[in-house]
């Protein structure tokens, strides 16, 4: 006998709700946030290019949830503890008993300070390693002007740990200040208040009033130049890639605003962005009030601001709601991606925004190919080990958007709106679990209108593999058309010089280029060039996409190809390619050299990347 809604919908409810079993910690942190939580950081800290270290002080301010707790534990990974100390009831600093735990190759090391009380604040010296996980310290030849060093730091997703011992969890946030001191002609740059007419005279200073998690503390430092875009925004860069990096990012206050009206006031003040070396490993990194970018995303005539579009849009998604753990990934990057998705079409159309959303979703299915079933999942069951073990970290992308925008397409935008736009505004500067998210959209959405969706089709989205039968695809027009001109020409029907592509936009050629990728033969590709100079392409999305297709059909395409490596580091490019590469026989050799000369200019994470792929080929 059917189950009555209301019913269907308590039944399915007790059966995710029994998938979230009551585990009062992050599995990849040491820290009882249960007992303590960092309520504020003060940072003073020295780099020193010549033993790539930061060293100094990180003083914690305690909120103390546990009466008679009297230990405290931080996160560190390769940090070097000179000393710690505790402000006593007198106001003074005192010497304080502390140990460390022997080092796990995932979490790193547990910093455990014992204590006679319940301190307001706690100051520990150190010094990190050369290695930090978190930072890269890049020589001059690994810069723009091959003049002065660089550095800058990934914190996410728990490397904050190597360049500062705090509790690092998403789970905990606070405010935080910083004085840094660095080279004399290298301007310092936090993901706090930047003041544009700072000189550094004794001392870079900062201030972060809102509370943000561990793994959204960031340092960059260099040649940096500055330009303002807009009444709240600038752009941080090198000086020889200042006046590009201004002229792209110029839509940034529209993008702003287009935000704002879909889901409330921007709450970080201002939105600035510092645009790094090209060894930066991935798109871009949220960063609250300096979004850090990958050079990757200039092309000269801002069709990859897409990027942008996604990485503000986390100043709601990520960043003012957290996910509380790892586990709970999607949160952040699913929800991100459905709002880009909203964004990109208040300005630039609904028919950009859907060709958008159908490449996005065709790249998905392309994905599941390389994702074994058991990692398909949005979210784990087991909430006691590092969740990326169970679920595929880029799929949470676009698969929590399609859960989204299916909510969307039933409940309708004038309903949906509202709602997404309360789950921000009711947990601003919170970090949540999936559990309350489904509490939410229970009580104030599928209560209310359970013909939008079922438990169990909630639940399909949530732990099933792959994407719901349910799932109702994206589908353009304009790639509809692009589609049938793609088919004849593969079948040789259309001349290359006969294909239309005069209207065609950046979506629309990586949409070709995808499409078209194992499929055409080397002689096409070689008209393709020839017909539209592809090789020389500014885009490097559509210039990655061809060397790819190329590399797969045996055109030639190293010359290019090779200046692509040595001057491209992110891992999105970087990994695919010397893949194929590898593939194929005769550009072995050919790979490995060009990996030999490139490689002191990758990140560490994409080296370590490329290396296994280097191994596999031996």
């Amino acid at each position: 006998m059917p189950l009555k809604p209301a019913l269907r919908l308590l039944t399915g409810a007790l059966l995710i709700q029994t998938a979230f079993a009551a585990h009062a910690q992050d599995p990849l942190s040491y820290a009882r946030y249960d007992q303590v939580r960092t309520s504020d950081l003060r940072l003073d800290l020295k780099a020193d290019f010549a033993r790539k270290t930061l060293s100094g002080y990180a003083e914690l301010t305690l909120n103390w949830l546990d009466k008679s707790a009297r230990n405290l534990a931080l996160d560190t990974r390769d940090l070097k503890i000179a000393r710690v100390q505790v402000l006593n009831a007198a106001g003074r600093w005192a010497a304080a008993s502390y140990m460390l735990d022997k080092p796990d190759a995932e979490k790193g090391r547990a910093l455990r300070i014992a204590l006679s009380s319940q301190p307001e604040k706690v100051r520990i010296y150190y010094s990190t390693a050369p290695g930090a996980s978190a930072l890269q310290w890049l020589t001059p030849q690994q810069t723009l002007s091959g003049k002065r060093p660089f550095m800058f730091s990934q914190s996410q997703s728990i490397n904050a740990r190597s360049w500062a011992p705090v509790q690092d969890t998403p789970a905990v946030r606070f405010t935080y200040s910083a004085r840094v001191a660095a080279p004399s002609g290298l301007r310092v740059v936090m993901s706090a208040e930047n003041d544009p007419q700072a000189t550094g005279v004794g001392g870079w200073n900062f201030r972060m009033p809102q509370p943000v998690p561990a793994y959204l503390l960031a340092i960059a430092i260099g040649e940096i130049d500055v330009r303002s875009v807009g009444p709240r925004s600038s752009v941080y860069a090198e000086p020889a890639r200042i006046d590009a990096a201004a002229y792209e990012l110029a839509d940034t206050e529209k993008m702003i605003a287009a935000a704002e009206s879909l889901y409330g006031q921007y709450r970080w003040g201002r939105y600035d962005m510092l645009v790094l070396p090209p060894s930066f490993p991935i798109g871009g990194m949220e960063n609250p009030r300096l979004t850090f970018l990958t050079p990757t995303m200039i092309a000269g005539d801002r069709s990859l601001n897409d990027l942008i579009a996604h990485e503000l849009a986390h100043s709601w998604s990520g960043n003012l709601v957290t996910n509380a753990s790892w586990k709970h990934w999607w949160l952040n990057e699913g929800f991100t991606t459905y709002v880009t998705s909203r964004i990109v079409e208040s300005l630039y159309g609904a028919d950009v925004a859907q060709m958008n959303l159908q490449l996005e979703q065709e790249e998905l299915f392309a994905s599941l190919k390389d994702i074994p079933v058991a990692k398909q999942a949005l979210l784990t069951r087991d909430a006691d080990v590092n969740p990326a073990t169970y679920t595929d970290e880029g799929l949470a992308y676009p698969k929590g958007a399609w859960l989204l925008h299916t909510l969307e397409q039933r409940a309708g935008r004038e309903v949906f709106d509202p709602f997404l736009r309360g789950w921000f505004d009711q947990h601003a500067f919170q970090s949540a679990t999936t559990e309350q998210f489904l509490a939410y959209l229970r009580k104030n959405l599928l209560e209310k209108r359970p013909d939008i969706m079922g438990e169990n089709e909630l639940a399909e989205w949530l732990y099933g593999p792959g994407v719901p039968a349910t799932a109702q695809r994206a589908v353009s027009p304009r790639l509809a058309a692009l589609d049938a001109q793609r088919d004849a020409w593969l079948k040789g029907e259309t001349a290359t010089k006969d294909l239309s592509t005069k209207a065609w936009n950046a979506t629309e050629w990586m949409h070709f280029l995808n499409d078209i990728d194992g499929k055409a033969s080397a002689v096409q590709l070689k008209e393709l060039d020839e017909a539209f100079a592809l090789r020389a392409s500014r885009n490097n999305e559509i210039a990655f996409r061809f060397y790819l297709a190329s590399v797969k059909a045996g055109y030639d395409v190293r010359e290019p190809l090779n200046a692509f490596l040595m001057s491209v580091g992110r891992q999105k490019f970087v990994v695919p390619l010397y893949g194929a590469l590898l593939k194929n026989e005769k550009d072995q050799a050919w790979a490995k050299g060009v990996y030999a000369k490139a490689r002191p200019r990758y990140h560490p994470e994409t080296q370590s990347s490329v290396d296994k792929l280097m191994k596999k080929s031996v």
